[in-house]
């Protein structure tokens, strides 16, 4: 896994955030979001949740009006603003990198991150974000997680383009790659970090986590949206983890 020396976050860009700010559940956002739900009410007990990289607050609202009291975190203090004007009663909280410390252990019945390991530069960072997050977790709570699939940076979407970039073929799990979201105003390309399935599955038995679902969600043609790739190929998975009460940190030290 290559780990990159430089990566610029496109979410801390003002008209970014501002432009983000807009976006709610639209095309292949929808299919991200679509099944979550159902998924949440299946897995995790509790209504006490953080959503971890809330950015403009998005999947905070989400979970507000799924009945939980959610608090949303995020480093940008650029998306931190616009979540807070667009929802005044919201609790919204800027954080630094990897630091939790403003929390209490242990008290979380669900950690969200919608995308927001997408942005997480290298494998350790996500590792060490990730270790932190499980010590949030109650006994019985749980990690929700969604990611980009690879092949989100190598076709045609809904929401996305990523013609303009065919360097994005040769890149491998731990690389930047670009892409051009259609849904949005600002039409300028995002950098994210291309990381793989088979990666993930390693990162989360490192931090300790078990994965209890792993979900690729798929559109159907009876929902009336102009689909392109996503009815073949799934550009999302959806992760839930939860702590490996069988772990054992001294197997994985020489790894890291």
């Amino acid at each position: 896994m290559n780990e990159m020396m430089e990566f610029s976050n496109s979410y801390a860009d003002v008209a970014r955030a501002e432009s983000y700010a807009t976006l709610e559940f639209p095309n292949t956002y929808y299919l991200a979001y679509r099944d979550l739900p159902r998924i949440i009410a299946g897995r995790c007990k509790g209504r006490k949740a953080m959503d971890f990289g809330c950015g403009t607050g998005r999947s905070t609202r989400f979970l507000k009006d799924l009945n939980f009291d959610v608090v949303g975190v995020d480093i940008s203090a650029k998306m931190i603003e616009q979540a807070g004007q667009i929802d005044s009663m919201g609790d919204y909280r800027l954080i630094q990198e990897a630091d939790f410390t403003d929390f209490q252990k242990n008290i979380f019945d669900l950690v969200l991150c919608v995308f927001t390991f997408d942005n997480i530069p290298t494998g350790k960072d996500k590792l060490k974000n990730l270790i932190e997050l499980k010590q949030l977790l109650n006994y019985t709570g749980k990690i929700v997680m969604v990611v980009s699939n690879p092949e989100i940076y190598s076709n045609e979407w809904a929401s996305f383009s990523t013609r303009e970039f065919p360097d994005n073929w040769k890149k491998k799990s731990g690389e930047r790659v670009l892409i051009s979201m259609t849904d949005v105003p600002d039409k300028r390309p995002v950098e994210d970090v291309m990381f793989s399935q088979e990666c993930y599955r390693k990162l989360f038995r490192r931090a300790g986590l078990k994965v209890t679902v792993h979900h690729q969600p798929l559109g159907n043609y009876n929902e009336g949206i102009n689909w392109l790739n996503e009815t073949r190929i799934a550009p999302w998975s959806i992760y839930v983890l939860e702590e490996d009460r069988e772990f054992h940190p001294f197997r994985y030290l020489h790894r890291l």
